[in-house]
């Protein structure tokens, strides 16, 4: 799929889509949530960018040592973003209730914060896409090991 597959450049790509969504989140969430906090728009920003880096390193990972099962990048990575956008709303519950409020209503029946971690999946599957389309996957993406005459 790729002419020199790299695990830097799986992390710089997931970094890359990773910081455009970041920054996305940053300029939207004034207007969709105006009594968000700045510290919320930032921690969007730097979150999305972590995201991708760990969609990126998880590119040598393609099959699971306990179940013995493989794991393709379209089931990896949307599987890592909304693993990662859980967590986010476990600590940022009422901040993301709120976002999810002000976009929709208090009426509205799907009011849960937890939708954050559908867009979590669907982020990472675009990350996962580029960064393996891109960057490679598995031992194609790590150099072997200088031999033994120095670096």
């Amino acid at each position: 799929m790729t002419i020199h597959p790299s695990l830097i450049t799986r992390i710089g790509i997931g970094k890359l889509i990773g910081l455009i969504f970041g920054l996305a989140g940053f300029f939207l969430l004034p207007y969709l949530s105006p009594e968000s906090d700045t510290l919320l728009r930032w921690g969007v920003l730097f979150w999305y960018i972590t995201v991708g880096a760990v969609i990126g390193i998880f590119g040598v990972i393609t099959w699971h040592p306990l179940l013995h099962l493989p794991l393709p990048w379209w089931f990896r990575a949307p599987l890592i973003g909304g693993w990662m956008n859980f967590v986010l709303t476990f600590f940022a519950y009422d901040a993301f209730q709120s976002i999810i409020v002000s976009i929709f209503g208090s009426d509205f029946y799907a009011t849960s914060p937890f939708w954050f971690v559908l867009e979590g999946a669907l982020i990472g599957l675009i990350i996962g896409f580029f960064a393996t389309l891109f960057g490679g996957e598995v031992k194609a993406t790590v150099p072997d090991a200088p031999s033994e005459g120095g670096f």
